[in-house]
């Protein structure tokens, strides 16, 4: 069985919001500043354009994909880091719709995952998350029925979720 790519999408750049206007800020005060006090702030005009630029990037580089047995996660600008989940090891997902992203159509899933080196991965602010959040639920129980995982929670005490002791 081939692996075949079922979705793949970046993070909208409405995450960055928030910084790109703190930048425009800064740089309306440094241009007053400047004004007022001839060369001394005109140097640092090039820093909020720089951290918007870098803000900018850092959401644009970051890519998911979703294939029919692993997501891969693409992090980096100047050097790039390549994360595979294997679906099977996902145990939870939950889908987060906060106000402001509702606004633009975007969704946040958080997946909770059996994976030691990402216990807890989130998927920001995509389109269409009821889709992938259906998508990503078969693929994750195809998965399981074919490899026979099953989840098993434990409670302090050595209790199972059921109420059952071991022994």
């Amino acid at each position: 069985m081939s692996e075949d790519v079922l979705w793949k999408g970046s993070p909208s750049q409405v995450l960055n919001f928030g910084k790109h206007l703190t930048a425009l800020l800064l740089l309306i005060g440094i241009g007053v500043v400047g004004s007022l006090f001839f060369p001394p702030a005109w140097f640092a005009v090039p820093l909020p354009l720089l951290w918007a630029v870098w803000n900018f990037l850092s959401v644009r580089c970051r890519v998911y994909e979703l294939t029919t047995e692993r997501l891969r996660l693409y992090e980096g600008v100047l050097n790039q880091t390549i994360d595979e989940l294997e679906l099977y090891r996902i145990k939870d997902t939950t889908m987060n719709r906060p106000f402001w992203l509702r606004l633009f159509g975007l969704t946040t899933l958080i997946l909770e995952t059996s994976d030691r080196s990402h216990p807890h991965v989130e998927i920001q602010a995509v389109a269409d998350g009821t889709g992938l959040r259906e998508t990503l639920r078969k693929q994750v129980e195809y998965w399981r029925d074919r490899k026979r995982v099953r989840e098993v929670d434990f409670e302090e005490g050595g209790e199972l979720e059921g109420g059952d002791l071991l022994d």
